[in-house]
């Protein structure tokens, strides 16, 4: 095994024996929500994963190694600390490998983790993507580029609505990569099941979309698939309330200077604010949505895998 590499005993065991495994990424722990709705979100959607009979592997960097599943003391601590650990995306893993230090990933890291790890599916919130503006300042997420190089299938709620929508899809099309959409033929806006963008193509069981992420497979294909998940209908918020704390969160952030891997924690702490909660409550419920879809499609992988086997 890769020594940069530790996959938990459940993780491990699980992977050997053939049986579905999901992974899910620590950023949205330690940075996406406040403590200790953070620490409850992350042992929900475990829970979540286990329920439909697939293990999960909570991806994160603890001193310096690479981690496909964590401990009941490992996920309190990345909630506890918050944004005092450093989010990883693929330019800082090998930083914190080298210093022992610890890290919360990213899209983008714990596709690569998963990846190493042998995990073939990954759900998590909403992307990252092309922020709005990005023709001048060039403020693309490293997700983009990680869904055209590995081979990891992302079940999300579209990208976060906080970006440029429609460049984020024309990237992902150049790229080469799938998007499909899970009973909607249109691109989820991360709080909202209201969008303005297609999808590539319209899926309508887990099944369908196990059978698409296996063709990819077996083609060889070098990127990965993303499937858009909508947010609950009863848990979305109105489209024009979102669109307008969004849009001052944005301002906000250009004024006091926000750049870089600061920008998204800071627009939806903002936006959290300036809904009054609703949106944190809309984001839990969206993330164990799309963590119940990627549960299913690992285990109709794994139902396929057995077929193919005889």
């Amino acid at each position: 095994m890769n020594q940069c590499l530790k996959i938990s005993p459940a993780v491990k065991r699980a992977l050997d024996e053939g049986r579905p495994v999901v992974a899910l990424e620590s950023t949205i722990i330690s940075h996406g929500m406040p403590y200790p709705q953070n620490l409850e979100t992350a042992r929900l959607c475990e829970a979540e994963v286990r329920k439909f009979g697939a293990e999960p592997a909570t991806v994160a960097v603890i001193q310096g190694k690479l981690c496909a599943g964590l401990t009941g003391e490992e996920l309190e601590y990345l909630a506890k600390a918050g944004t005092k650990v450093t989010k990883a995306s693929r330019r800082d893993l090998p930083v914190l490998l080298a210093r022992g230090m610890d890290g919360a990933t990213t899209v983008a890291a714990t596709m690569i983790v998963a990846a190493m790890a042998g995990i073939r599916v990954f759900a998590t919130g909403g992307i990252g993507g092309v922020h709005r503006g990005a023709e001048t300042t060039m403020d693309i997420s490293a997700d983009l580029e990680e869904l055209a190089q590995t081979p990891v299938a992302v079940v999300c709620a579209g990208a976060k609505s906080i970006l440029d929508l429609g460049l984020t899809l024309e990237y992902l099309e150049t790229k080469g990569v799938p998007v499909l959409g899970y009973k909607t033929d249109m691109l989820p806006a991360f709080y909202t099941d209201e969008s303005d963008f297609r999808v590539d193509y319209r899926m309508n069981t887990p099944q369908e979309i196990a059978a698409a992420i296996v063709a990819q497979r077996e083609m060889g294909y070098p990127g990965g698939m993303l499937i858009a998940n909508p947010i609950p209908h009863e848990y979305a918020m109105p489209r024009d309330v979102i669109d307008k704390a969004i849009a001052q969160a944005l301002q906000e952030a250009d004024a006091q200077g926000v750049r870089g891997k600061a920008t998204t924690p800071f627009l939806l702490a903002r936006v959290c604010e300036l809904t009054g909660g609703e949106s944190l409550k809309s984001n839990i419920q969206l993330v164990l949505n799309n963590v119940a879809l990627g549960a299913q499609i690992a285990v109709e992988m794994c139902a396929a895998q057995e077929h193919a086997n005889g």
